[in-house]
């Protein structure tokens, strides 16, 4: 019966099968089963469920591990129009060997009043035996698909407890030998992984050690920039350090599990290190405390008094973050400073540690801010980086300075020279819309695939006709989540960057304007009073605007600023004229 007298009949009320066939393979096909389906399924919907009108839909050669097959995809829109109030099969693997897309068809079937009859299991859903019949074979499968799960991890963990590598991306500053199974250190990805550990041990700040590595030339393993979030994942890996850490984040999307400690698999000295585990140690302590002390910092905003550089100040001795407390009112103006305190100094652990003050801190930045600005105003008369130097250490507030860093003067006439947006005015410019960014766009849809082909080879590996080995289905596993990560970690990179771009930009009106505002009262200035800055103006404005502009500053084993860092990446250290060689 062709499909228009189908259509042309839809007004009667008797019923009307939608035949559905399949065989996966050649072999199959070559020995008649279509034809031996097809005869037995018209026979059966004719005699035993009184049915004369049908339509046979056939997909020869297609798995039942995904509905892309255009048998099933006709029959289903016909179904969805009306024309059919049964749907038969010979069993139920014929349809469909994937749980989910099963019981997304199941349920679409009882929405639309669809019988649903598998003729070889016996079962019929117009019948409340026939329906709990299917819910039992549902909820086997399901076992079965648990089972299979556990089977899988057994294996992986079994692999992993006998130092066997289970696959995936070959981590950075290593080559693997797959015939030999062994790892073994690429010295350049080494040097690079050194550097970082040198940068941040210096600084405290992955933002500086991800721009210091794209400005000396390096790149990742894609040929991308360098980020903070990928700074972070090398100075932390444990994996860098020789040891082979497994069960610790979750096979398929690589986040954190939950799982506690003595469940990982561990394996010392599983292969050469690129750095020591003590220094390791040491750079994730460090990572831990900027992290709580950062996080406590901002949480402080609502507290009765506002410590402007709070979460901004470190010890350059001992690398930890100065912590705060609100010193003396000053009888004169009722001003009263906050006193920033080394933690190591106050527990007598560390010699060359210092304390410091509002008043010594806020003099010397806000009069370096405007220098910065002031030169920026006039870099067309700046002929060269001596030009520079004497343009930022203008004033007396720096008269004991002897000069920049080399490093940190050439970065700066650099951006100068070249133009570049990202600078300390860069946070002022006015907010604008931003447009899509298309690489995000494209990684986002690649991360939809990588989901569905994860789905594909799981359902492949448990459901499919034609197995696949475990070796074979852990490797693709891994493959699969390695990329889905590399896309996730490019996106936080992408982020990252964007949102240093347009840091004011996404800030409220009020805080953008109060910035704004303060920074109208720097420019032109030869010479800022913090004190009388700090009277006239609100707390709080003058902890926005620097927070929105600094990223740390360093005090040095003489109390005295050692470096600053802005949100930008440029860093600035300071070289006073007793630590000079003429000095």
């Amino acid at each position: 019966m062709t499909f228009k007298k189908l259509i042309d009949t839809r007004p009667d009320t008797k019923s009307r099968v939608a035949i559905y066939i399949r065989v996966s393979t050649n072999h199959q096909i070559d020995k008649d089963s279509l034809p031996l389906q097809r005869e037995e399924l018209i026979n059966y919907a004719k005699y035993v469920l009184s049915i004369e009108e049908y339509e046979v839909f056939e997909d020869a050669g297609f798995s039942a591990k995904n509905t892309d097959r255009p048998g099933y995809q006709n029959m289903m829109k016909l179904v969805r129009t009306g024309v059919f109030s049964h749907i038969l099969v010979w069993k139920l693997d014929r349809i469909s060997r994937n749980l989910l897309d099963f019981a997304a068809m199941y349920d679409e079937l009882k929405r639309l009043g669809v019988t649903f009859i598998s003729k070889n299991e016996q079962f019929d859903t117009s019948t409340a035996m026939g329906e709990a019949m299917l819910k039992i074979i549902l909820v086997f499968a399901e076992l079965e698909r648990k089972m299979t799960s556990e089977r899988v991890t057994a294996t992986m963990l079994s692999r992993a407890a006998n130092g066997k590598w289970n696959g995936g991306r070959i981590p950075y500053g290593y080559s693997y030998d797959f015939d030999k199974r062994i790892f073994s250190i690429c010295a350049e990805e080494q040097k690079v992984a050194l550097l970082m550990c040198d940068l941040y041990e210096s600084s405290s700040s992955l933002l500086f050690v991800s721009r210091k590595l794209n400005e000396l030339g390096y790149q990742t393993r894609a040929g991308n920039l360098w980020s903070p979030v990928q700074v972070h994942k090398i100075l932390t890996n444990p994996f860098n350090t020789g040891s082979y850490v497994y069960n610790q984040t979750s096979m398929s999307t690589g986040t954190q599990l939950p799982n506690r400690k003595e469940d990982f698999v561990v394996i010392e000295d599983h292969h050469p290190a690129l750095f020591s585990k003590e220094r390791q140690e040491r750079i994730i302590s460090r990572l831990t405390r900027n992290a709580k002390s950062r996080s406590g910092a901002h949480n402080s905003v609502n507290r009765k008094n506002t410590h402007v550089f709070s979460g901004l100040i470190f010890c350059e001795n001992c690398g930890m973050m100065l912590t705060s407390s609100t010193g003396k009112k000053m009888a004169r103006d009722g001003w009263r400073p906050s006193i920033y305190l080394c933690p190591s100094k106050r527990r007598h652990i560390s010699e060359g540690c210092h304390d410091t003050t509002d008043s010594t801190v806020g003099e010397f930045v806000i009069n370096f801010i405007m220098n910065m600005l002031n030169t920026q105003k006039n870099f067309q008369f700046i002929r060269s980086t001596a030009d520079l130097q004497r343009s930022l250490l203008y004033g007396k507030v720096f008269d004991d300075v002897d000069h920049l860093d080399t490093d940190s003067l050439n970065d700066m006439f650099n951006v100068l020279s070249s133009n570049m947006p990202r600078n300390i005015k860069a946070g002022l410019k006015k907010t604008t819309k931003r447009k899509a960014n298309p690489e995000l766009t494209k990684l986002r849809r690649e991360m939809q695939k990588l989901d569905r082909a994860m789905n594909r080879l799981k359902h492949l590996y448990m459901y499919s006709e034609e197995a696949i080995s475990d070796q074979e289905y852990l490797s693709e596993r891994n493959r699969i989540t390695e990329a889905y990560k590399e896309a996730e970690t490019r996106i936080k990179e992408i982020s990252s960057y964007d949102t240093i771009e347009h840091s004011i930009s996404d800030a409220d009106f009020i805080r953008e304007a109060t910035s704004f505002i303060l920074a109208k009262k720097l420019s032109g200035n030869s010479y800022i009073n913090y004190r009388r800055l700090a009277v006239s103006t609100d707390t709080q404005i003058l902890k926005d605007f620097f927070n929105s502009v600094l990223d740390s500053i360093t005090i040095n084993t003489r109390g005295k600023i050692g470096s600053i860092v802005f949100k930008n990446g440029l860093r600035h250290r300071f070289i006073y004229k007793e630590e000079a060689p003429n000095g």
